[in-house]
């Protein structure tokens, strides 16, 4: 019989860390665990309240189907057990790790798909004013590509100048996190583009992006909190040229490798990117970090520890899952 267990698992971070959503001192995540002939398959995720969800409410949906998987429901069942988010990627990535365990493959090959190579992955500044993310930047020059997020208020292009002055060799990824309104938004990216922005996350609320499609993009917009399963690619496709690809909101790694598909069926660019999550929750995301032209899965660098056998981080090089971990 199958077993299905979560639990809720609180990592520290190195230090703390802020966006335009509040300062964070810790990564709390949800760990499922599948157990079953012998096996053991681990995955996580990270409940994400500006998404209506908690640590309680992901914990009880994967506590609520743990009945069904007991009788036998698998990895194709999940996708109409659960609805897309932190649960069912919780559990989702747990099943493959315990598939290939179980096939003595690795999950990459399960999927059809090559070893993921050698990666490089941006690195997220914390936010704070133009002087302190210049400090910061400074500190990660020799990274080549940094990430910042805005704050929403007047202060956001020149912390994104200072960024630059203060690392001119690195490529930038700006997330506005929603900040931008429909009546400002191109004046916003005509400004991000003269200092080093190689990509535009999310720049007005998820809903309002029909506003993107009358300006001419100087830098590629990227689809973050308007994208997160198959079903929104028809809204956001004449948007945006990139999306954003987060297994916390698709669901899992089964829905992301669909829109991966899809995506480039579409002509869509594709990013990966990452939560406040552990090694757990990046491992899967590698293979769709394989396919993507833009990788934001660092997570663990921003963690005073990681879990055990966790991805190898050489500067922004990401090295594959070790099996130990996942998959």
């Amino acid at each position: 019989m199958r077993r299905l267990t979560a639990c809720e698992q609180v990592f520290p971070l190195a230090n703390p860390f802020t966006i335009s959503r509040g300062t964070y001192t810790t990564s709390p995540v949800v760990e499922a665990v599948i157990e079953a002939e012998g096996f053991i398959g681990r995955g996580e995720s990270f409940p994400y309240p500006h998404y209506g969800e908690s640590m309680e409410s992901v914990i009880a949906e994967i506590d609520g189907i743990a009945d069904a998987v007991a009788q036998g429901a698998g990895r194709q069942e999940l996708q109409s057990l659960l609805p897309p988010g932190a649960a069912r990627n919780a559990v989702d990535c747990a099943f493959w790790d315990w598939e290939a365990k179980r096939a003595g493959q690795r999950a990459w090959s399960l999927a059809g798909l090559a070893a993921p190579p050698i990666l490089t992955t941006a690195y997220t500044l914390s936010s704070g004013t133009p002087a302190e993310m210049a400090q910061a930047a400074a500190e990660h020059a020799a990274r080549p590509l940094l990430k910042l997020k805005l704050m929403g208020d007047a202060d956001d292009v020149a912390r994104v100048a200072a960024v630059h002055a203060a690392a001119p060799a690195a490529q930038l990824i700006v997330d506005a996190n929603e900040g931008a309104s429909p009546s400002n938004v191109a004046e916003l990216c005509l400004a991000l583009a003269d200092h080093g922005v190689a990509l535009i996350e999310q720049p007005v609320p998820a809903g309002q992006d029909a506003c993107l499609t009358r300006f001419d993009h100087p830098v590629p917009l990227c689809a973050d909190e308007s994208f997160h399963t198959l079903k929104d690619l028809d809204a956001i496709a004449d948007c945006y040229e990139f999306i954003n690809i987060k297994l916390d909101k698709t669901g899992g790694l089964t829905e992301a490798l669909a829109v991966v598909a899809e995506a480039k069926r579409r002509g869509l660019r594709i990013m990966t990117g990452c939560m406040r999550g552990t090694s757990l929750a990046m491992a899967p995301a590698t293979l769709i970090a394989a396919a993507s032209e833009v990788v934001d899965i660092d997570g663990p660098l921003l963690l005073a520890e990681d879990r055990p056998h966790g991805l190898v981080y050489q500067g922004s090089s990401v090295h594959p899952p070790p099996p130990e971990l996942w998959g």
